[in-house]
């Protein structure tokens, strides 16, 4: 897949995600939340006094695995220092986590599937 069809399809998973995660109650801080040499926070939202760090990972067919095989032990630990880095910027004092918005879809592009993993990572502070 093309560079620009990924980036497509990478703002459309997102604006799903953003739609969905609104719908169960979270607030959208900001999006694409570039977080120096950490890399990029896609969804920076609040729910229930926690800053939540929302990762979104969109698959278009299965030729690579799932949405949620793309979340690796060395995604974790990179979502979890993009979480401390925002905790720090935003001197936020209360608790926080990072949760996953999973979205699969079929080759010619049409959702199958949308899933919120809730504190996927885990607060190792």
């Amino acid at each position: 897949m093309a560079s620009n069809a990924r980036h497509r399809l990478g703002r459309q998973g997102e604006e799903m995600a953003a739609q969905l995660l609104r719908k169960r109650g979270y607030s959208i801080l900001a999006r694409n939340v570039r977080a120096s040499n950490w890399g990029e926070i896609d969804i920076l939202a609040e729910q229930d006094d926690f800053l939540v760090v929302v990762e979104v990972r969109t698959r278009r067919g299965h030729r690579f695995g799932s949405a949620e095989d793309s979340i690796g032990p060395a995604k974790q630990a990179r979502l979890a220092q993009l979480a401390l880095w925002a905790v720090d910027k935003y001197d936020w004092t209360r608790s926080w986590r990072v949760d996953v918005v999973t979205i699969q879809m079929d080759s010619r592009g049409k959702m199958e599937e949308i899933r919120l993993l809730p504190d996927a990572v885990g607060d190792i502070s």
